[in-house]
């Protein structure tokens, strides 16, 4: 008697651009996951390629904001060519300084300008071994992880213009700077970068709690250690080391942290509501008893 073949699952080629189709319960083999992998890395980084392009034709643009904080010093403190062209001059070295400048320049504004649809293809990657209501997280991690991030690189476009100012004023009267484009714009790009990272912190620990890593009960008994190590992390990263950006940034995750723990104490608490109503699976269920039969 011959029995009907089982349908073959359809697996993504090696070369394929569409992901590999997931089984309902999430699982996949270790070549699925290898193709997976694969396929997410390409998207990620052609979004990133296809970013850094845009940004190469919005260099000059990137580059006067970028400039700001450095020509909002006093004009005492800038050294300034006579009948210049430009009120605050950067200036290069070497013949390779410029392209390779705004090549860095480039790569890192089309990461950020992109990072929406990287960090889509990191989550979506994570996601076939996550339940279904983790899932539909994916937005709001998007969403919110790229709001933190260009919301940190805001604070410290704001903390550059008071900090660059405390940096230079120490250099004492009769002293002018005329900053190199590669150490200007690198000491601006770390700031941004570490500010912008260290607000997904908070992102994290919410995330962590939501799969049921993290407690509230953890996070409310670490609480001091948490807030110590942001002002520690800030203190120790903080490119300037000026007093200024070190508090800012302290500040910030400080409070970024305290939202954290309350969004997780609220989850907790619902979860518990909802695991309190429902029936365990080693508990019977209550019958009642029938209702009495109408016999006439």
């Amino acid at each position: 008697m011959t029995t009907p073949e089982t349908p073959k699952k359809k697996r993504g080629t090696p070369w394929s651009w569409r992901s590999t189709p997931h089984n309902p319960d999430g699982t996949m083999t270790l070549i699925e996951h290898l193709y997976e992998l694969r396929n997410r890395l390409i998207k990620g980084v052609l979004f990133i390629v296809i970013g850094m392009v845009i940004a190469w034709f919005l260099y000059n643009g990137i580059l006067g904001i970028l400039k700001h904080p450095y020509c909002a010093l006093p004009s005492k403190y800038r050294l300034i060519p006579e009948n210049p062209t430009n009120k605050c001059p950067l200036v290069y070295t070497g013949p390779l300084d410029a392209f390779l400048i705004r090549l860095k320049v480039s790569l890192i504004a089309g990461i950020i300008l992109s990072s929406p649809l990287w960090l889509y293809q990191v989550w979506s990657f994570i996601t076939p071994g996550l339940k279904r209501k983790e899932r539909k997280l994916t937005v709001t991690f998007v969403l919110s992880s790229s709001v933190l991030f260009i919301g940190g690189a805001a604070l410290a476009f704001f903390v550059l213009t008071k900090g660059l100012r405390v940096l230079v004023e120490s250099g004492g009267s009769g002293t002018a700077a005329l900053l190199s484009i590669n150490q200007y714009l690198g000491f601006v790009i770390a700031m941004l970068t570490i500010f912008g990272v260290s607000f997904e912190v908070p992102l994290l620990i919410v995330m962590l709690n939501m799969t049921g890593m993290l407690t509230y009960a953890r996070l409310k008994s670490w609480r001091r250690g948490l807030i110590f190590a942001m002002f520690l992390f800030a203190a120790v990263f903080t490119p300037g080391s000026d007093p200024f950006s070190m508090t800012a940034l302290g500040l910030a995750l400080t409070v970024l942290l305290e939202f954290a723990i309350q969004i997780a104490r609220l989850h907790d608490k619902r979860k518990a509501k909802r695991e309190a109503a429902a029936i365990p699976d080693d508990e019977a269920s209550v019958i009642e008893p029938p209702s009495p039969i109408d016999v006439t």
